[in-house]
């Protein structure tokens, strides 16, 4: 996988992330910083998704630990989270193995739950009823099955300080990827809900290194206005993410390797040393994309001082 393969990993899955922006809404200048630091993290996420897939193995009985990106944004949660569970399956009409990994889901969410330290909610809705039925639908969810009895529902909707999100239909096929979307749908939400909030374009406060490193990159700053300015800066930062990504490729290739050896020697304790590495490889990986992103918010924020100052 190569940083290109990174910057166009989007949830195409048939559970897409759904929003409630009006379609065709623009998107307003003063939210460029939050929109990086959400592709920035989304972009992390798919990374440690499609590493995680290669040695996590999904049962009934044993779901897979949740990733160091999903445990660290649940970690660092500001408002409280509602994860609405719509799991109504009518069982005359859906299949086994459906209704099994319907189970899977809810072991999931309960993970979400443990991990977020009482910042996030499950509510579980399996019962059929007009009043649940409509719900699901005002919350996005698709029905299926009509022709074949009860309308059934299977999917995840999500509120965050009035801002919803949703997973309309989840299916079996694309479990590897449930988390990464849903992870990706809570951040979402969650600079959804800080933009709305009355103050949200409050000038943050900026310390000197940071104007520094802003007349650096940009020289002839009073030549050019806020906007040049502030694509310059977010170009830089994405150079420095596609290296990062460039290097944790390298290093989670090099550790997918010596866990394939470890597998074919049937040496569990390397096989247990190989896990451990990729899990710091993850971590490592996922906090340095962070810091690319809180760097470029800081000094973004630094130019609209300078700006400002200017007279």
């Amino acid at each position: 996988m190569n940083a290109r393969t990174l910057m166009n990993a989007v949830p195409t899955q048939p559970h897409e992330v759904a929003g409630n922006r009006s379609p065709g809404q623009p998107a307003r200048s003063g939210r460029i910083l939050p929109a990086l630091a959400f592709f920035l993290a989304g972009a992390a996420l798919s990374a440690l998704w499609f590493t995680r897939a290669a040695w996590h193995h999904s049962s009934a009985d044993s779901p897979p630990a949740l990733s160091a990106a999903t445990t660290g944004v649940l970690s660092h949660l500001d408002a409280p989270v509602e994860i609405r569970y719509y799991s109504m399956l009518d069982a005359s009409s859906v299949p086994e193995p459906v209704q099994a990994f319907a189970g899977r889901v809810d072991q999931l969410l309960g993970q979400y739950e443990q991990a977020g330290g009482g910042r996030v909610r499950v509510v579980r809705c399996e019962s059929f009823s007009n009043s649940s039925a409509n719900a699901a639908e005002a919350d996005g969810i698709t029905a299926f099955n009509n022709d074949k009895g009860n309308a059934c529902f299977l999917g995840i909707a999500l509120v965050c300080g009035g801002q919803k999100e949703s997973l309309p239909r989840l299916v079996p096929e694309w479990e590897q990827a449930l988390e990464p979307d849903l992870t990706r749908a809570i951040t979402r939400a969650i600079a959804r809900a800080d933009e709305s909030r009355p103050g949200a374009q409050r000038v943050a406060r900026v310390d000197t290194s940071n104007l520094v490193a802003v007349r650096k990159a940009i020289p002839d700053l009073d030549a050019l206005s806020l906007e040049e300015g502030t694509r310059i800066l977010r170009d830089a930062s994405m150079v420095k993410f596609k290296q990062a990504v460039k290097e944790m490729d390298a290093s989670l290739k090099d550790a997918e390797q010596r866990l394939i050896q470890s597998q074919g020697n049937q040496s569990e304790a390397a096989q247990q040393a190989a896990a451990e590495e990729l899990r710091k490889i993850q971590a490592d990986g996922t906090r340095k994309i962070q810091q690319i992103a809180q760097d470029s918010h800081a000094q973004i924020a630094a130019l609209q001082q300078l700006k400002k100052a200017s007279p």
